[in-house]
């Protein structure tokens, strides 16, 4: 099941890809104004209509912002109490019943039309709005009344029904104004509100244009006109699925087109790092950030497409080089922004802005990445994204001044959030027991590594067998495809416990010095040299050293034996069958890096037991040593085939003859040959 595990991956990941792929149908047509229409006359295939430019839409926002329509609620129960009024002051006697009934009908037309405390001087042509009972209706500014207005309407028509008696004898004027008071209050709230939604919901179309009718004839010139009708019909085209074909059609078009993409990374995985397939986790770490660009991609174009351009493609290939070579990061990123040139209707310009500022970022990120110096990185993005914008927005005759300002707050948005989005990192090497590149570089400097410091003070014969078994299999990593960077830490890292019992190692000892072992029993002295490695177990924890390299640490000698002391035993008479107190007990190589460390490792110390170094001494020692180990079944459970060990063998030769290649003799002057 575990061999067919990276294609039903894959089959997953084309699965989601087509259900999140725009079902929507793609317009032949490319066109741009000032230019002249190269395809058949276009005519009308069906009914659509034809949509306002941006300018035109902001234009009308404008317009309506400038436009204030205020709005009054309707207060019924002032009238009530003024009529009351009026009522209370005819039952006193004040009023002739005449007076006051020509009065009451006054106030309750006057009021039932509408009384306002004041009128805005430059609404007075317009209209108002009235909310009465809890419903809004327009009326004319001009047909409200002030107090004021009200009031001498008042006295004008008292005036005109009773001639000859002046309006102050037959209503006192300190009456007459307590009885007029305003029923509409200005509601400012709502007037706000509607405001607002006045200038927000701006009709998006202005007219129609209905099958049959021209649209553009072939080599006629693209004008602005022409350009907002062709617009127009691609919008309705695109939401239509084009209405000339069917959606299997499209169904079937996007099942090919994610097949294509799919299997443009699984062969630029097997030629450029064919481990990967072999890797699971990265293999699955792959397709996730792959089919995270085509998410973004599909998703926001089918629901905010002018979001586009914040999408910050580029930490994607941040997160591919922090656990991957560049080569290998650089492919995937760009196969990743692919779907841009097939999903959005303008995805090439946006295509070539990612694809520019991911590539500078990975060149730029190693070297800014600490500190405030990744800030810079911000510049960087930015600034990549804004060439190729400004290039593609210069090769084209559109005004472009309406979008530029937002387009380029889109694009810092952008740069800002690839460099704060960088340090998640973390979290994907967490998620996915990785160890980043970053922390390798890290682990490999032997100047500021406080571990490695130390081992090279207090064990220097061991640090420089740990540099030459580095050196070692990080070149024979590096030949048969294998974690060349990985295999060096494991290399530097693998005998750091050695540093707590130095002198009970070889390499430590003062040449011809081997007084540590001298009276201690065989048994004693397997047990502290086979202790290093649950020493160096115990360091590499105590530091927090990633568990894949304190693998390395309880692997590279698996479940062997130590030789020398277990022939001593035997020769002193010991029990041969008695071999637990001189086998390791730690773990067997599991990863192809681990075997290699443990074939150098092995084969570094014993090539310096050799009396003669030549071509045919050292492939004799690397083939014995090999030949033991695999004899021994220590690779059994690493993923590690015949053919690569045999590769591995290979290096170590080639590397070997060159450490210990022929020195040149450097003859003596005759002089001195006359003077011995």
């Amino acid at each position: 099941m575990q061999k067919y595990r990276p294609y039903i991956a894959f089959l997953i990941a084309a699965v989601v890809m087509i259900l999140v792929f725009p079902v929507r149908g793609k317009f032949i047509y490319k066109y741009q104004k000032g230019r002249p229409w190269i395809y058949e006359t276009l005519v009308a295939p069906m009914d659509f209509p034809i949509l306002k430019t941006s300018a035109e839409i902001l234009s009308e926002k404008e317009e309506k912002a400038s436009e204030v329509v205020p709005c009054y609620e309707f207060q019924d129960k002032v009238d009530d109490s003024r009529m009351e009024a009026l009522g209370q002051i005819a039952a006193s006697g004040a009023l002739s019943p005449a007076v006051a009934d020509t009065l009451s009908s006054l106030l309750a037309s006057c009021y039932e039309t509408g009384i306002v405390a004041e009128m805005d001087s430059g609404n007075d042509d317009g209209v108002i709005l009235i909310k009465k009972d809890k419903r809004l209706e327009q009326a004319p500014a001009a047909d409200i009344y002030t107090v004021a207005s009200a009031l001498t309407r008042i006295r004008s028509e008292l005036e005109f029904s009773f001639p000859g008696s002046p309006v102050d004898s037959l209503v006192d004027a300190g009456t007459l104004a307590s009885l007029v008071a305003p029923n509409l209050i200005y509601d400012d709230n709502t007037t706000e509100m509607l405001h607002r939604e006045s200038v927000d919901f701006v009709s998006p179309t202005k007219g129609m244009i209905y099958e049959g009718q021209l649209i553009v004839s072939k080599g006629e010139m693209v004008t602005a006109d022409i350009e907002q009708l062709l617009d127009s019909y691609k919008a309705e085209y695109q939401r239509s699925l084009g209405y000339t074909g069917s959606i299997w059609t499209i169904l079937a078009s996007h099942l090919l087109l994610v097949a294509v993409l799919l299997a443009l990374l699984f062969f630029t995985i097997f030629f450029v790092e064919r481990p990967i397939l072999g890797d699971f986790r990265r293999l699955l770490f792959v397709l996730i950030i792959d089919v995270t660009a085509f998410l973004a991609c599909a998703l926001i174009t089918q629901y905010a497409e002018p979001m586009l351009m914040i999408f910050p493609f580029s930490v994607l290939i941040l997160y591919m080089s922090a656990f991957f070579d560049k080569p290998i990061s650089a492919t995937v990123y760009i196969i990743s922004l692919l779907p841009l040139l097939i999903i959005p209707e303008d995805g090439v310009q946006l295509f070539f802005m990612n694809a520019l500022s991911g590539g500078l970022l990975l060149l730029t990120s190693q070297r800014f990445r600490r500190g405030w110096l990744q800030f810079v990185n911000i510049a960087f993005v930015f600034f990549s994204l804004l060439a190729v914008y400004s290039a593609f927005n210069y090769m084209s005759d559109g005004d472009y001044m309406v979008m530029r300002r937002l387009d380029i707050a889109k694009m810092l948005v952008n740069a800002v959030l690839t460099v704060f989005l960088y340090p998640f990192f973390h979290v994907l090497e967490r998620l996915f027991s990785f160890v980043s590149y970053n922390r390798l570089r890290d682990l490999t400097d032997t100047s500021d590594n406080l571990l490695l410091r130390e081992l090279s003070v207090k064990a220097p014969g061991t640090f420089q067998h740990s540099l030459q078994v580095a050196n070692l299999a990080e070149e024979a990593a590096r030949r048969i495809g294998a974690d060349a960077m990985l295999t060096r830490v494991g290399g530097l890292y693998h005998d750091i416990g050695k540093m707590e019992n130095p002198s009970c190692f070889t390499e430590n000892q003062t040449a011809g010095d081997n007084s540590y072992h001298h009276g201690i029993p065989p048994e004693d002295s397997a047990r502290y040299i086979i202790a290093h490695v649950d020493d160096g177990v115990a360091l590499a924890r105590k530091q927090g050293l990633p568990d894949l390299v304190t693998d390395f640490i309880r692997s590279h000698h698996g479940r062997t034996r130590t030789g020398y002391f277990y022939t001593q035993y035997c020769n002193n008479g010991g029990d041969p069958a008695n071999v637990a107190p001189f086998t390791y007990n730690g773990i067997l190589p599991r990863t192809r890096e681990q075997a290699i460390l443990m074939m150098a490792d092995s084969v570094e110390a014993a090539s310096r037991s050799l009396k003669e170094y030549n071509e045919q001494t050292i492939s004799d020692l690397v083939d014995r040593i090999v030949a033991g180990k695999q004899a021994e079944g220590q690779f059994n459970e690493a993923e590690i085939s015949i053919a690569e060990i045999g590769q591995v063998k290979e290096s170590l030769k080639a590397s070997l003859r060159q450490i210990y290649h022929g020195r040149i003799s450097y003859p003596k002057l005759k002089s001195e040959e006359a003077k011995g």
